[in-house]
């Protein structure tokens, strides 16, 4: 599990790289607008107007990997990582409802014949170093997302990258109109409205599988599975079920241990078993386990059936049954075993019974609750003082 501190220093740097972006699309915004007005540009204009718009979803990316990153609440005891989740898929919308807007407008531009007079040197100029800017942008974004594993600053930076696309359609048109094939940006649009169309499907499909708690790939699951196995002591491993939260995976399995070894022992072996899957899978923020003594797969969830008695039950049978026998002196206490349905007990004596009387006594206990339909084989143990 990613460490509080380690939070904390992912957090700091998707916010910088957020701030980076936001200042980086407000100074050129107002340079795209400025130009673009001066030189009779409507798709410098718009692209400056489009890349404002990048700043309400900058700061939408700020709200959402600052609450997304926060760790388990009161109200939230598996931690906050679906908020980046649904900010993740609500960009990946934005991105295909620009795309259609991309595609639409270049579409209507292109059967109108619209022409777009020469903008000349400067505005090229402009284009050119707005395309190199946030080009540099996506790639630094991309990178930190892939290092703090966040799905949104991934998201944010192939915002980054259709505005990379949408500044090369301005630049081809300003281009082509400098030379009179003003037809160039319609048709290039609408390519890249196509794939910014695709990233943002890719985006939402992603989003909308882990909010649905789509499992890891079963290649995965099979390899957690035999990591699990390997470790000493675990006879089997059933109900393994995975499910992933912004980025990192979850996993609950039923372990199988021997049936009458310690509860300690057991939930060691469970503790074990949970370090090599962390091992092997640094993405898995909670492994839980259930310890089995006895493989149940395939029977379904078990407090859905009727149980046995518990502890208090079984000493008033066990009392009413023993308390008249000359060995209920002795016995220092008892330990239960649920298996195969029934209740086995192991006794427990406090002082040395001679050996003849110490072998009839396991009889002579069971004879006594023979007639007790869920109590089963009784074990005598004497302790070595």
């Amino acid at each position: 599990m990613i460490s509080t501190h380690d939070q904390a220093i992912h957090s700091r740097d998707a916010k910088r790289a957020t701030y980076i972006a936001a200042w980086l699309d407000g100074l050129l915004g107002c340079a795209k607008v400025a130009v673009g007005a001066l030189v009779g540009s409507a798709a410098l204009v718009a692209d400056g107007i489009h890349s404002f718009s990048d700043l309400v979803t900058d700061g939408f990316v700020l709200a959402a990997t600052h609450y997304g990153r926060q760790a388990p609440d009161q109200d939230h005891h598996y931690g906050h990582g679906r908020i980046e989740t649904l900010a993740t898929l609500l960009l990946g919308s934005v991105l295909i409802f620009v795309a259609g807007a991309i595609a639409w407008s270049s579409l209507l531009r292109l059967f109108r014949g619209a022409e777009i007079a020469a903008p000349g040197l400067w505005a090229m100029l402009l284009a050119l170093v707005a395309l190199l800017a946030k080009e540099w942008l996506f790639r630094y974004t991309m990178r930190l997302a892939k290092r703090v594993k966040s799905k949104l600053l991934e998201a944010n930076a192939w915002h980054s990258r259709t505005d990379v696309l949408s500044t090369a359609v301005v630049l081809i048109a300003l281009v082509g109109a400098q030379f009179g094939a003003g037809w160039l940006d319609a048709i290039a649009a609408v390519i890249v409205g196509l794939l910014v169309g695709k990233v943002g499907w890719d985006l939402l499909w992603e989003s909308a599988r882990e909010l649905v708690d789509t499992a890891l790939p079963a290649v995965a699951q099979q390899h957690m599975h035999e990591v699990a196995l390997e470790v000493p002591g675990v006879e089997g491993v059933h109900d393994l079920r995975t499910r992933q939260s912004a980025g990192h995976a979850i996993v609950d399995l039923h372990v199988v241990v021997g049936p009458r070894i310690s509860v300690s022992e057991a939930h060691e072996i469970g503790n074990e078993v949970s370090r090599r899957l962390r091992l092997a899978y640094p993405a898995l923020s909670d492994v839980t386990f259930h310890i089995d003594p006895e493989d149940d797969a395939g029977e379904g969830d078990p407090s859905r059936f009727p149980g046995l008695p518990l502890r208090p039950e079984v000493d008033r049978v066990l009392v009413e049954r023993w308390s008249s026998l000359p060995c209920w002196p002795y016995i220092e206490h008892y330990r239960l075993h649920y298996l195969d349905g029934r209740i086995s007990v192991d006794v427990f004596m406090k002082a040395r019974l001679p050996y003849r009387d110490l072998e009839a006594l396991p009889q002579q206990l069971s004879h006594s609750i023979k007639d007790v339909p869920w109590l089963a084989e009784v074990e005598v143990i004497q302790r070595v003082r």
